[in-house]
């Protein structure tokens, strides 16, 4: 009856060795899941990398389209020259109709703004004969005012002593040089005028 208790002592190594398999199985996968986590968190922070980049070349991309407009190659802004406004009585014969118009010269470089000064009571008096021949039809449309601004560049110009011939006489000109059996259309020559374009600041017909 004294040998009973041996076969307790052999299960006791057994009942160790199974929670020493357990713990091993339970670290595997403590790992396992472990090194996963790191490679999806991983692959995560190379992802919004990535998207950082691109979003900052889509960024900056418009910063390369919107540059400001250059000037000119002599790197001066525009210059304007404007005059006092002018109030003209009109041509209509069936009626008193006047107009007054502001206007604003702009020139190609900042000398010549202030040379314009010189010479404004004869420009002022160019464009006073020009405006006194215009009827309130002449003034009305679009294209009358566009075909005022290129009249009154052109006799600006000349008030300052520029030669600069009227559209008519220059083709007239073209014509006569041309030979009489064979003409050909001449290019336009295109003939300097210190007068970059005339912008009106207010157009009033009444």
């Amino acid at each position: 009856m004294a040998a009973a208790p041996a076969p307790a002592a052999d299960a006791a190594p057994k009942g160790g060795s199974k929670k020493l398999i357990i713990i091993i199985v339970a670290v595997l996968l403590l790992v396992v899941v472990g090194g996963g986590a790191a490679a999806v968190l991983l692959m995560k922070k190379n992802t919004h990398a990535e998207a950082g980049e691109e979003g900052d070349e889509e960024h900056e991309a418009p910063a390369e389209k919107a540059k400001p407009k250059e000037h000119k190659a002599d790197g001066h802004p525009p210059t304007f020259v404007p005059l006092d406004p002018f109030t003209v009585n009109l041509s209509d014969k069936d009626a008193d109709r006047y107009a007054q118009v502001g206007i604003n010269l702009q020139v190609e470089d900042p000398k010549l703004g202030d040379e314009i000064k010189n010479y404004m009571p004869a420009i002022r008096n160019g464009i006073l004969l020009i405006l006194s021949h215009k009827s309130s039809e002449d003034l009305l449309s679009p294209e009358g005012k566009q075909k005022l601004a290129e009249e009154i560049r052109r006799e600006t110009a000349r008030a300052m002593g520029y030669e600069v011939p009227d559209p008519d006489e220059e083709e007239d000109t073209a014509e006569d040089e041309a030979p009489k059996k064979k003409k050909k259309k001449k290019k336009k020559v295109e003939v300097y005028n210190p007068i970059v374009h005339v912008h009106y600041s207010n157009f009033i017909v009444q």
